[in-house]
């Protein structure tokens, strides 16, 4: 598995979201921490939800437990973010 830095988490995930969701470099560069997704982005539909989550397991290298999926998860970019910094730190 390659090694990252906490610092590439953000774009890394921007890179994710460009890739399951097919959003264009320009969106996926203009998300902010308050952006919407789940509800807000119309190619982020509970078929995508699945995709997203076993790519970030994939790139990311951790695992995404059952009971740590909730909507408050998929809210923002900024949730989004966090959480994933929060799963790259533990692993």
């Amino acid at each position: 598995m390659t090694q990252h830095t906490a610092d590439d988490t953000d774009p890394m995930l921007r890179a994710v979201l460009r890739d399951v969701l097919g959003l264009d470099a320009a969106r996926a560069a203009a998300l902010g921490p308050n952006s919407g997704l789940f509800g807000a982005l119309p190619e982020l539909d509970s078929m995508a939800v699945a995709g997203l989550f076993t790519e970030l397991e994939d790139r990311f290298g951790f695992m995404i437990d059952d009971d740590e999926v909730d909507g408050d998860l998929l809210e923002t970019f900024g949730s989004l973010l966090a959480f994933t910094q929060a799963k790259r730190a533990a692993a």
